[in-house]
């Protein structure tokens, strides 16, 4: 019997995700609290659910939610109309919401009390990797529910990893993002200092990218335009990762870091760093943005 999927949360991420899911011949129908993004998905020819009630019944076989916050993954799950509560012992839950760990084991929990398997399973690469099915997905959750979500993750991702125990995911993206949060600024600082140093940009790019200085924002995700064709920084900074998005994965990095002890100086000055950006009115900006802030009169370019 082929599965029958329900996709809730069909934003910048969950829309592509679902298209490639509709792509492989999956029976799959979304919902998304945004009548913009339900239009979008039906535009993609995906079936679309009114209401989260009309979407989850007990022929469902697999859930998978996108969504912003803890907050939102735990009322979807665990609220008066729970997921939990409305799903057969026999559907696999995915949650591929970036979210506070505490959350994904709470609602982890309340699946396995109930007998249900869930992972936690959060992405890596942006909007690119969404739409190219490149997506790097991180699971927490039993070695039997990993195995059996494997079929559906593959179809979404490139690199799939078992992280551990559930709310394993979710702790290996926060660090993850945190690391990206650091390497942009740190890109966008090296760009910027060749820039004042009249140093061709183009040339000091190329180098870095063939040097020790590489990283991800450096060879594949530069934060000045000109540099890589179909990045955000080309695109007037349209997202990709948006600003807001990293601010609050910095975030639950700082609050992940205060739980256990963990110093992370870097980490809490990139947080203070994206958390004024947004606080300008730039959080649906792409992250990469953040090189304007630290750039300055150095850049000729707009980010509106």
């Amino acid at each position: 019997m082929s599965d029958v999927i329900a996709f809730i949360g069909v934003g910048n991420m969950g829309n592509p995700m679902a298209e490639n899911l509709l792509k492989s011949g999956k029976k799959i129908t979304v919902f998304d609290v945004s009548k913009e993004m339900m239009e979008k998905a039906k535009k993609k020819g995906l079936n679309i659910s009114e209401s989260i009630e009309a979407l989850i019944n007990k022929e469902v076989s697999i859930v998978i939610t996108m969504l912003p916050e803890g907050k939102h993954s735990k009322k979807i799950y665990l609220g008066e109309n729970g997921i939990i509560n409305k799903v057969s012992k026999h559907c696999l839950l995915i949650d591929c919401s970036t979210i506070d760990i505490e959350t994904s084991k709470e609602i982890g929990k309340a699946a396995d009390d109930q007998n249900i398997m869930m992972i936690d399973a959060p992405v890596s690469g942006g909007v690119m990797g969404a739409q190219k099915a490149t997506l790097n997905i991180m699971v927490g959750g039993s070695k039997e529910a990993f195995d059996k979500a494997l079929p559906v993750l593959k179809i979404l991702g490139k690199n799939i990893y078992h992280a551990g125990e559930i709310g394993s995911g979710n702790g290996a993206k926060i660090c993850n993002n945190m690391a990206l949060g650091i390497a942009m600024i740190a890109a966008s600082e090296s760009l910027m200092l060749a820039k004042r140093l009249n140093i061709d940009i183009k040339k000091v790019h190329e180098i870095m990218k063939n040097a020790s200085g590489n990283s991800w924002p450096i060879s594949v995700y530069p934060p000045l335009p000109g540099l890589i064709d179909g990045t955000p920084s080309n695109n007037n900074y349209r997202p990709g990762f948006s600003a807001g998005m990293m601010n609050k994965d910095l975030k639950l990095a700082y609050e992940c870091a205060k739980s256990v002890n963990a110093e992370t100086p870097l980490g809490k000055m990139a947080l203070e760093i994206y958390d004024q950006f947004c606080k300008e009115g730039n959080d649906t900006k792409d992250f990469s943005a953040i090189s304007k802030v630290i750039g300055g009169d150095a850049w000729d370019y707009p980010i509106d």
